[in-house]
């Protein structure tokens, strides 16, 4: 039996689309000499009830996100215990762990709301390309903060984060044909609900979706619905791009000049 054909390709938005905010958790954490990888995986171990997936959600406005989540990543005891059982899994030595952390999240968070403002452009160009076709429909699945912003957010703030036109600029949703926010649809990834949502919302079923993200946990749980997948490593968007050039059979990474001596 054959599969259906392809007709949407979802793009997650940090890592895919824009630059990675875990390049900035990565620099926090070499500044402040804490072990490689300890605040990922604080943020995962604390399942689906922790600031950071409960403020994706659309649970937590900004300001107290900063509180709670300042207490999760603090919690070196549990914290400890999560990244020693990830050297584990990895089969490395664990190192010196801290006895105590006070992470200043709103640094933190800022530093990654910088970092993930920049789009990439070989997968813009990539979207672009794709629209064009009118072949395929180009939707984003995202975790993020579109309904944090509320009006007890100072103005300051708001301009701290690169946030002034909201967490989400009107140029960047003009580029989908939907845009899908765990914030405002109270689900994120990896829970499955968030992906049917997604497809139902645009007309496909799972098995007609191809999915780019850069965390295969996330990837994992949209294969198990039958969706297609393509990895997107930091500093890989332009190979995941010709993968999926190769996959639809559609030029997505000449350049005009090259395409116009086609």
């Amino acid at each position: 039996m054959t599969s259906p054909p392809l007709r949407a390709v979802f793009f997650d938005i940090g890592g895919v689309v824009a630059r990675s905010p875990f390049v900035a958790i990565a620099a926090y954490e070499r500044k402040h000499n804490i072990p490689e990888n300890y605040l990922n995986c604080s943020i995962a171990a604390r399942g689906s009830q922790g600031a950071w997936q409960r403020f994706e959600r659309g649970e937590l406005p900004l300001l107290q996100f900063y509180n709670a989540w300042s207490q999760d990543l603090s919690d070196t005891v549990n914290g400890n215990i999560w990244y020693t059982a990830y050297c584990r899994r990895k089969g490395i030595e664990p190192p010196r762990l801290p006895t105590e952390l006070n992470i200043d999240v709103r640094e933190l968070f800022g530093e990654m709301m910088r970092e993930s403002a920049a789009l990439d452009p070989h997968i813009v160009k990539a979207m672009r390309r794709l629209r064009g076709t009118g072949q395929y429909k180009v939707i984003a699945l995202t975790n993020n903060y579109a309904s944090s912003v509320t009006e007890d957010v100072p103005v300051t703030e708001l301009a701290f984060l690169g946030w002034q036109n909201g967490a989400i600029s009107p140029e960047l949703v003009a580029m989908f044909d939907d845009f899908c926010d765990s914030s405002t649809l109270g689900m994120r990834k990896p829970e499955s609900e968030f992906y049917i949502l997604a497809c139902k919302r645009n007309g496909v079923k799972p098995e007609e979706v191809i999915f780019l993200d850069d965390i295969r946990m996330n990837l994992k749980a949209a294969k198990r619905l039958g969706m297609e997948t393509i990895h997107v490593p930091i500093g890989g968007t332009l190979e995941a791009v010709r993968t999926l050039e190769r996959r639809l059979g559609i030029d997505l990474t000449s350049t005009e000049d090259e395409r116009s001596r086609l």
